[in-house]
């Protein structure tokens, strides 16, 4: 008997172990999935947006990056276009300065630009594109005026060559900012590369 038993202790060694499952003393618990993937949102219904303004996208924060979301602006039918452009500025400026909704903040979404500046057309010898706002581009954080610089650049409110042209509430001459990609993801360490644009 004491035989067999010596005997039959490799064999159910083998099958104790053929499994293919070892155990491990590392914690498997790392918690409940995400709800949400971070800066991913579902997509907006364009149709009920179309019917509350005029579709755009503004520029928010997510991560260590720009992401684009769709929002809406009202501009009246019959606005000139120089008066549009700048209506479309301020809708921009705007959202850009709303707290983030619920889900956007889930997902991971921020914003820099702070509320209360306003934007204006250009002064008599600024570029006809030129938009000027209450606070000197210069004195906006890097978020903040990457976020800016391509909202504008990207929307009604701009040539539409990748680029815009801002200026503060002062004299000081206007400058022509574009959002490049490096822009897009180091907002943080990239600020939009910029030349100073005296005149139209």
């Amino acid at each position: 008997m004491t035989v067999r038993r010596l005997l039959a202790l490799p064999v159910l060694a083998v099958l104790l172990t053929g499994c293919g499952i070892r155990a491990t003393e590392v914690p498997t618990d790392f918690g409940p999935a995400p709800s949400r993937v971070r800066c991913s949102l579902a997509e907006p219904d364009l149709s009920t947006q179309a019917s509350r303004g005029l579709p755009v996208q503004v520029f928010l924060l997510c991560g260590s990056s720009l992401v684009a979301v769709d929002r809406t602006v009202r501009v009246p039918d019959g606005t000139a276009d120089s008066a549009r452009r700048v209506l479309v500025a301020q809708g921009l400026l705007d959202e850009l300065a709303a707290t983030p909704s619920t889900a956007e903040k889930e997902a991971g979404y921020t914003t820099d630009v702070h509320g209360g500046m306003t934007v204006s057309g250009p002064r008599p010898k600024d570029p006809v594109d030129a938009l000027r706002l209450s606070s000197p581009p210069g004195e906006l954080t890097s978020y903040a005026l990457a976020q800016l610089v391509c909202t504008f650049s990207d929307s009604a409110a701009a040539e539409g060559d990748g680029s815009v042209v801002l200026g503060g509430p002062g004299g000081a001459p206007t400058r022509r900012y574009a959002c490049t990609d490096e822009v897009r993801t180091r907002p943080g360490g990239t600020e939009p590369p910029s030349a100073e644009v005296t005149s139209g």
